[in-house]
């Protein structure tokens, strides 16, 4: 098949995919229109279907659907106009194809990862750890299989994990470089602080906030589910319970971030400082990924609120 990366401005669209969002909506003269994501193993695009003739069959969000049109642009991001569309046969298509997944060895980073699990020493967040990552293998089916969000970074199969791991590994280094660090509170916090999106997000290929999700974010979940651990665990100290959940109330750095709390500890300073570091980082990584060789001025990117490009030096 032919892959949502592969395609640039100009060619003729056509081939079989995942169609994640359909909206009916209405042009400004009042014209119905259909706005949808499609999707693949490689990413997502936006398409748009601007005539609704007999060449666009019925089909729903969730669909696989087989469709023609050609790649346009629009404010400096690719976006397919669609003139026909059916719903694909089953054999048309294989559904692996259409769930993006990371490119970093899983087994290579869950080698480190329950690396970075034992090395706690302290035997109460030790037991903690274990007892999600070791002992609850239906959880840890699921961790492995998460995305770290819908859509703004890490947003594939796997992208829980990478995510998680790169926090922990600048958390490691911010315990190296301020020794005032209870370095296993925050390599504890780091592990577990985006726990609460296994259940925030659906599993693939849907990947869209559940019910839960929407009602409560994964950073609640993620707190009282800790809280939860923690009163199973004989004589975990109130005290150290208390920073662990502050570090994961507070790891988005503030209230209008959707962090109940704001970091109070150093711990949870440095896990918000790391969190936030690979978010950003990865979002314009991803960003300048999807560019391919474009090398102008890609245009204002909400997320980062900045207009960006890649970088036309070259080491030498």
């Amino acid at each position: 098949m032919y892959y949502l990366s592969d395609y640039r401005e100009g060619n003729k669209f056509t081939g079989v995919y995942l169609c994640k969002q359909k909206q009916i909506l209405k042009t400004k003269a009042g014209k119905t229109y259909y706005s949808l994501i499609l999707q693949d193993k490689t990413g997502t695009i936006d398409a748009k279907i601007w005539e609704l003739t007999a060449a666009i069959a019925e089909f729903d969000s969730m669909n696989y659907i087989a469709c023609e049109g050609t790649v346009t642009s629009f404010q400096g991001n690719l976006q397919v106009n669609v003139n026909r569309v059916r719903v694909a046969d089953e054999g048309e298509y294989d559904p692996a194809d259409y769930i993006p997944c990371t490119s970093k060895d899983m087994d290579a980073m869950m080698t480190e990862f329950i690396g970075f699990v034992n090395s706690v020493k302290n035997p109460y967040l030790g037991q903690l750890l274990k007892k999600y990552f070791v002992e609850d293998t239906d959880f840890l089916k699921r961790f492995k299989a998460h995305s770290a969000a819908k859509s703004v970074h890490h947003s594939f199969m796997g992208g829980l994990v990478e995510h998680t791991l790169a926090v922990t590994r600048l958390c490691e280094l911010y315990t190296k470089q301020y020794p005032r660090i209870n370095r296993d509170l925050l390599i504890t916090a780091s592990l577990l602080h985006d726990m609460g999106k296994v259940y925030e997000l659906t599993d693939f290929p849907e990947n869209d906030y559940s019910d839960e999700g929407n009602l409560l974010g994964h950073i609640y979940i993620g707190a009282r589910l800790i809280e939860n651990a923690c009163e199973d665990i004989t004589g975990f100290p109130s005290e150290l319970r208390a920073e662990l959940i502050h570090c994961i109330l507070a790891h988005h750095g503030k209230l209008e971030f959707g962090s109940p709390k704001t970091p109070g500890i150093i711990e949870a300073l440095a896990l918000h400082i790391a969190d936030n570091t690979d978010a950003k980082l990865q979002t314009m990584t991803e960003a300048l990924d999807g560019a391919k060789d474009d090398m102008g001025w890609l245009g204002f990117n909400r997320l980062l609120d900045s207009n960006i490009r890649q970088t036309h030096s070259k080491d030498e």
